[in-house]
């Protein structure tokens, strides 16, 4: 009897031993640091599909939109990644609008938001945190001239620095869609009198 009770017990802990590593094994952290040099392959033709899949915990995510840079003055662009099954929920959004916003980023960094670092030339730029929302999304936004680019994380990936990623992306793709010839040209008024 001590040897069938024995053999249960081991049987049981073996069990749970088991079930507590599958329990584990389920919740995969992929802690890799975002890559530092944009590489194919891309969405929306100038997204590192790599960077996406780190801040986003989405492989092979669904992806819908475009970037337009043949524009004069500064590209257009809605690029939007989505889940794949199941709600097909949206997870990142990146938008490149020509028409610029500084004064808004000005009043974002009055007001507390964290400046971007320098990653072009007369660029100004703001990133942080939305703890407004159940998923503890994060942004960030960059000006400069007529082109305004904006990184909308919209789900915290868990055990990933979501803000700090959103930076590096903004570091990987400012320099392929903001122009270097976005800032306005100011023009001489003139007077009559």
């Amino acid at each position: 009897m001590k040897t069938s009770r024995a053999a249960g017990t081991a049987g049981l802990i073996c069990a749970l031993t088991l079930f507590s590593d599958c329990q584990h094994t389920e919740i995969k952290i992929d802690r890799t640091p975002m890559p530092t040099v944009a590489a194919p392959p891309y969405v929306c033709k100038y997204i590192p599909l790599k960077a996406v899949e780190l801040m986003t915990g989405e492989h092979n995510p669904l992806v819908r939109g475009y970037m337009d840079l043949d524009r004069p003055d500064a590209g257009d662009g809605d690029c939007a990644i989505y889940q794949r099954g199941g709600d097909r929920l949206k997870v990142l959004q990146i938008l490149l609008v020509p028409l610029s916003s500084e004064d808004r980023v000005k009043d974002q960094l009055q007001n507390g938001a964290s400046p971007l670092p320098a990653i072009i030339p007369g660029a100004i730029g703001y990133y942080g945190e939305n703890s407004s929302t159940d998923d503890n999304s994060a942004h960030a936004m960059l000006a400069r001239g007529h082109a305004e680019l904006l990184i909308k994380l919209e789900k915290e990936v868990e055990g990933r620095d979501n803000a700090a990623d959103v930076v590096a992306l903004m570091k990987l793709i400012t320099p392929k869609l903001i122009k270097p010839d976005s800032t306005p040209t100011l023009t001489p008024s003139t007077t009559r009198g």
